[in-house]
This record gives C-alpha cells, structure tokens and sequence, in this order.
C-alpha cells in the first residue's frame, strides 16, 4: 500500500478529520526522519491511529481503494462485499477459537479426530522462551493470531537462532486485525507454537487444498501452485472439473493439469462437518503422504478484498453466500 496517496485519500473523508490530519503530520515526520529506531516508531503510532478509526468507516475506505467501487453494506451482492458485512455483523464469539493457531486443533479434534490435526512441539509466549533443545531437526515455528508468521527450519544445526527470534517476535507485535478488520484475530491472545515439519515424499512439497464452504456446504475448492516462481491458482467444483474463473492476483492457468487426491472425497465431508454452523468458511487441509491434515479455518478470504476474474464472478459467488437479516439494515452484530 502506498502510503503517500493512501493519506491523501482518506483526507477527503471529513467524518475522519483529526485521524486524517493526525497521519499526515506523522507520515511528514516518517519522511524527515533518518533515524531507524524512531521512524519504527512513529510508524507504530501511525497505525495506532488507524485503529482507533471505527470499522465501519475504515471498511468502506479500504474497499474503495482496493476493489475501485463503493462498498455497499445495505444491499450487499458480491461475494467480498458479504464478507465485509460478515466482519461487522457476524461477530459470534466461537469464531476467536477456530482462528488461533493453537485453540482451534482441540476443537477441530473433537470433530473429526486427533488424527487430523498436526502435532504441536511446543508452546511460548516470545521467542526467547522457545526451547530449541527439545525441537526436532526439522519444524516450523507459527504466530496464533495472524496469517504468514511463519519460520520454517529444515535443518536446526545450521539455523540463525537469533534470526529466527527476531522473526518471531516481529510477527508476535504485529495486528492482522487493524488494517483489514478481521476482528476475531484482535481477540487472540499472540502466542508462538512449534510444529511438525510436513513434507510429501513424492512432491517434496506440502499440498494444500482450500474448500469454500456456504451453510455447511462446499461449492468448489481452490489449488495453488508454482508458489515461489508464478504464483496461480485454479478452481474446482466437487467433482475436481476446472471452473471458468480464478483470482486477479494469482491468475488461473487453464492449462496446468493438477492431478487430485485421492482422498478428495474425504476432505469435502470433513470440510462440511466442520462448516456445518458456519454462514461461509473456507476449511484448508494438507494433504501429505497419503494423509490428510487439517490446516486452518478461514472466514475471510484475502480480507475480501480479493478480485475475482473475469469480473462477473465476484457477484456470481456472492448469490451463494446467504447472509441472515438479509433485506433490511442489520444494526447490531450476531452473537450467538
């Protein structure tokens, strides 16, 4: 995000005022300043004032900067705008537990079995705390209240502990609910887990597969590939046949054959157990060695702001999310 026309287009919105002029000063200061430590921080304080900018107003900022059109929350059609209507009203509390890293394996367990879940080294509240001693060659070291704080290690006699640590406890400081306002990551309390290193031993990679699921039901799935060089992604429906859309950022490439597992089947049943209370959820599981593990629950895909191409599909998807007191302007959140 450019900071500099990002400023520029929330002074235009008067219901902002001081926060408006309160960032402009702040980001004239950033630019002035040479010093590292304190542009970190006034960096910090920029941010902070966007947190306090009620989510509402910073929804229908972000949706115009991003997708280029008004967010329109009274009658909401596309699918990411039903997923902004989703953060600001389907506030159920269930929903804090299935984002945490941590909380969420011990209730997905205790639907579809322990032996889905990938097991947990290790548990710390900062990165010196991290007992490498008792962690495998081989792990993967995650944040419980974001998305991307990850450190991988595959061979710990050659890792940078200190590197590893300073990783970790950037991503521990880090608000994935600020900028993008998925408000059940602001109740997670920032913790750091170990994991067990998965890997395929035909693909040498860990394959994922991401299953949009509507009122406990999976309309289509979503693979990607060639993440590290061009990054794409294909859609599916049930029956694992190629959909005519894909996404804006990771372009679909109609002709990657993608072979499917075989446990496909499978992982769409326990994609709808686990989605069965759930008005949209996408649920993404490896697949790894002929094994199945879950990965995580994900309510907002991309923030919703994720554009889909060609165009017409964002609003197409939209037409299967349902959303409850659809009709009229819903005032309070659920809370069920």
């Amino acid at each position: 995000m450019h900071v500099t026309s990002f400023i520029k287009e929330i002074s235009c919105k008067k219901r902002l005022g001081l926060y408006a002029l309160q960032l402009s000063i702040l980001y004239m200061i950033i630019l002035k300043t040479k010093e590292w430590n304190v542009m970190l921080n006034l960096r910090k304080l920029m941010f902070g004032i966007i947190g306090v900018v009620p989510d509402k107003l910073w929804l229908s900022i972000m949706y115009r900067r991003k997708m280029g059109a008004k967010l329109n929350l009274d009658n909401p059609k596309t699918f990411n705008e039903k997923l902004q209507w989703l953060k600001l009203y389907d506030r159920r509390l269930k929903h804090v537990e299935m984002v945490d890293k941590h909380a969420v394996k011990q209730k997905v367990a205790t639907v579809i079995g322990n032996e889905y879940i990938i097991p947990t080294l290790g548990v710390w509240r900062n990165a010196e705390q991290i007992d490498y001693e008792s962690l495998p060659t081989k792990f993967v070291l995650k944040c419980t209240h974001d998305s991307g704080g990850v450190y991988i290690c595959k061979n710990k006699s050659c890792m940078n502990k200190n590197e590893a640590n300073k990783k970790m406890n950037h991503f521990l400081k880090k608000s994935y609910y600020n900028l993008y306002r998925e408000w059940p990551y602001k109740m997670v309390t920032p913790m750091i887990i170990a994991e067990q290193y998965m890997e395929d031993s035909d693909s040498h990679e860990l394959n994922d597969y991401k299953f949009f699921c509507f009122n406990g039901k999976v309309k289509f799935f979503k693979i990607d590939f060639n993440r590290f060089t061009n990054h794409r992604a294909n859609y599916f429906n049930r029956e694992g046949k190629l959909l005519p859309f894909g996404e804006e950022n990771y372009p679909p490439d109609p002709n990657k054959k993608l072979k499917m597992p075989d446990a496909l089947d499978e992982m769409i049943t326990l994609a709808e157990k686990l989605s069965v209370e759930e008005i949209f959820v996408r649920v993404d599981f490896y697949y790894c060695n002929k094994k199945i593990y879950f990965g995580e629950m994900t309510y907002y895909p991309q923030a919703g702001f994720g554009k889909f191409i060609p165009v017409e599909w964002d609003e197409k998807i939209g037409l299967e999310l349902e959303l409850p007191f659809f009709g009229y302007k819903c005032n309070r959140p659920l809370s069920l």
